[in-house]
């Protein structure tokens, strides 16, 4: 399978495409105002701690309170001054505590696990980790741990051996799917940089007061290309000369073998226009999504959940109705299965096949499902196929998925996808007059709308505007601007020039 990672960089945004045998499979996208926050350490206080759902909410700084589960605490909950090197060693005197509470106004470091979206905040933990290429270092532990994806029982003990001999006191490590074919000296080198970043972080310490940032993570880039760029990836382009000589100046320190794998694009065409990755993206973004045989997939986005339904669509199958549904169905498992992984969509997801009579088709569907899930790094657990069609699944969720990342909720209709009827805003202004009417005597007004409900109104000679005088004895002028949503309006008095909109609303 041919692999490969394209980076464009602009001035809006860094977008980092992964490609399997040239299909756009991961898309990662930071803009300066939506940074990658995964990874990076705060001081925080503890704000309030609920009992009832056995989480605290914490204050690092930003306008949302960050969520602090207490299953992401363990065995152990340190003060940040707990954690500052005193005479060279750590203080463990809490090692050994069951698993606490934290108290509100108490200042604890937490380390962000899952980025802000929609109307929540981070979601963090206390158990404090430092990636590197081949390590990552677990502060105030003990834990020796290697890769799960390292499947060999031999090489595994080996690096474990290994990694045990490096280990300093007063932390853990766990070796990394990478480091399993390095040697002891190229996972010291690593470690050096690790125990560097922790250094800063002490220093830092000792200086910032809370909520503050202890400790930036790499940038998106610099982290996909130490968490993602192994011996497996053909090459990765870089149309950035700054990210390009960045790249390569750290592959030649941890990955020398790889370094002669970096490009640097010079074409005049926009690189994701070359890698036709840009008309992927656009799907990516589409709400309908269609399969090779005719059928397609919808997905929909809710507060609660993603829904996503299968459809035939324009398929025309053979006579039997049964091996037709089967098929569009495994297309349909096939897309959703990329989709997600493409769109990052997290969190639980509910999926509406096209229900099947046989029981051998839905655990066949079922399968065919589970094998292309695998294909993702993201974590998923899938129920069997319902009595209904339905597949129900959770899936990993790290950070928005590229629908948040590329899209904004629409200000008219605040995310739901419809706005109010022109005939509704025409009942609603006449609900306002009925009002207006019993309550003043002025017969005089001027009618600010949008310039769609306003030519609504005025069309015809018989139209809205003229049929409202008639009934309520009223002068109405009509004023446009488009600066209005299309349900609001504004009712202001001729006379006086005094707007009395919200004396009537209901």
């Amino acid at each position: 399978m041919k692999k490969e990672i394209i980076i464009n960089s602009s001035i809006g945004e860094t977008r980092i495409a992964i490609q399997e045998n040239g299909r756009l499979v991961e898309l990662f996208v930071e803009q300066p105002e939506h940074e990658r926050m995964v990874g990076d350490i705060y001081l925080a206080k503890v704000v309030n701690v609920v009992r009832g759902i056995h989480a605290a909410f914490v204050d690092i700084g930003h306008g949302q309170d960050a969520f602090l589960h207490f299953s992401d605490i363990g065995d152990k909950l340190l003060d940040y001054k707990d954690f500052i090197n005193v005479n060279g060693k750590h203080n463990d005197s809490r090692r050994n505590r069951t698993r606490p509470i934290p108290r509100e106004g108490q200042e604890i470091l937490v380390q962000i696990i899952k980025e802000p979206i929609s109307s929540k905040g981070a979601r963090v933990s206390t158990e404090l980790s430092f990636p590197g290429r081949f390590l990552v270092l677990v502060p105030n532990s003990d834990v020796v741990g290697v890769s799960r994806k390292i499947s060999k029982i031999k090489e595994k003990r080996e690096l474990k051996k290994k990694v045990r001999s490096i280990r300093p006191e007063g932390f853990g490590l766990i070796a990394r799917t990478v480091a399993e074919t390095k040697d002891e000296k190229t996972l010291k080198s690593d470690l050096d940089g690790l125990i560097k970043q922790w250094k800063g972080v002490e220093q830092k310490l000792k200086r910032v007061s809370s909520p503050g940032l202890i400790f930036k993570d790499a940038a998106m880039a610099s982290s996909v290309i130490r968490d993602l760029f192994t011996k497996d990836v053909d090459r990765v382009v870089i149309d950035s000369k700054k990210l390009y000589k960045e790249i390569t100046v750290y592959l030649k320190e941890v990955a020398p073998s790889l370094s002669n794998r970096a490009e640097r694009y010079t074409g005049r065409r926009p690189i994701f226009d070359k890698f036709r990755i840009e008309s992927e993206i656009q799907k990516s973004l589409s709400r309908k999504v269609w399969t090779p045989s005719g059928g397609y997939i919808i997905v929909d986005h809710t507060e609660a959940l993603v829904a996503i339904d299968v459809n035939s669509g324009k398929f025309l199958g053979g006579k039997e109705p049964e091996d037709n549904i089967l098929k569009i169905n495994l297309e349909a498992a096939k897309e959703i299965a990329h989709q997600l992984r493409l769109r990052d969509i997290g969190g639980i997801i509910v999926i509406d096949f096209i229900d099947m009579l046989e029981l051998k088709n839905k655990k066949k569907l079922y399968n065919e499902f589970c094998r292309e899930l695998r294909k993702s790094r993201a974590q998923a657990n899938i129920a069997q196929v319902s009595e209904f069609g339905l597949i129900e699944m959770t899936r990993e969720r790290i950070r928005p998925s590229l629908l948040f990342a590329f899209s904004e909720a629409c200000p008219t209709c605040e995310g739901l996808g419809r706005v109010v009827s022109k005939n509704t805003v025409l009942t609603r202004i006449e609900r306002w007059i009925k009002r207006f009417k019993a309550d003043r005597k002025e017969w005089s007004l001027r009618l600010v709308v949008h310039p769609h409900i306003a030519d609504y109104m005025l069309n015809g000679m018989m139209n809205n505007i003229r049929k409202l005088m008639w009934k309520y004895r009223l002068k109405i002028e009509v004023k446009r601007d488009d600066s209005l949503k299309t349900e609001q309006f504004k009712m202001i008095v001729k006379k006086t020039e005094k707007d009395v909109t919200e004396e009537f609303l209901s």
